[in-house]
């Protein structure tokens, strides 16, 4: 089972939080409000615990989605097209899994179709699946590509990201110039380096 399905099932059912109640959660939140040194009673807090809760639904709503159902429409009338699909710079937040932290970045995705494409936008929400969750920038490049390699079966596919990482510009080694590239590549994007430059071009700045 490749990685990304994995993680997929393992929140499917949502049966971990099933088991925290949204009132426990901002209980959480006012608990960590009082240990920082704040008064959670106070005017101002008195409602962060819910929109902490409530950003917290929006930053990580990738365990809700499902990569093989957004892959699953597909179309095969393409006049004969036989050459890569590219779509670059998708803009994405994530928060690394260590510290919670934002990653700030963009992936770049290409594929050479075998005999099917899929809609561009499918791209970008398979993108914000996975960043929509605690996430480091290796295990989420691997998932996107698992994704579209897995659902899609393309002869080729390649996946770069560039991301900065709050957890290093704002604490720790305090980087803020700082700028982490990852990258994967399968079947003929892997075995073709002519085939990879030439999608690594078309994706540079």
């Amino acid at each position: 089972m490749s990685s990304y399905s994995s993680i997929t099932k393992a929140f499917k059912s949502d049966d971990v939080k099933e088991k925290v109640t949204v009132e426990e959660a901002e209980k959480a939140v006012e608990t960590l409000i009082a240990w920082i040194g704040d008064d959670p009673k106070r005017e101002g807090l008195l409602e962060t615990p819910k929109r902490v809760i409530k950003s917290f639904n929006e930053h990580f709503a990738g365990y809700k989605e499902n990569p093989s159902e957004i892959l699953s429409k597909t179309f095969k009338e393409i006049q004969g097209y036989d050459d890569i699909v590219v779509l670059k710079k998708i803009d994405f937040e994530s928060h690394c899994e260590h510290h919670m932290l934002p990653i700030i970045g963009n992936a770049s995705i290409g594929y050479l179709p075998n005999k099917s494409i899929v809609g561009i936008s499918k791209l970008a929400r398979i993108v914000n699946t996975f960043a929509k969750r605690l996430q480091t920038q290796e295990i989420m490049t691997s998932q996107i590509i698992n994704a579209i390699h897995d659902n899609l079966n393309p002869i080729g596919v390649g996946v770069v990201i560039e991301a900065d990482h709050h957890c290093m510009k704002t604490r720790g080694v305090h980087k803020k110039n700082s700028l982490m590239v990852t990258s994967q590549f399968k079947g003929s994007f892997l075995t073709d380096e002519k085939l990879r430059n030439r999608f690594l071009d078309f994706i540079k700045d």
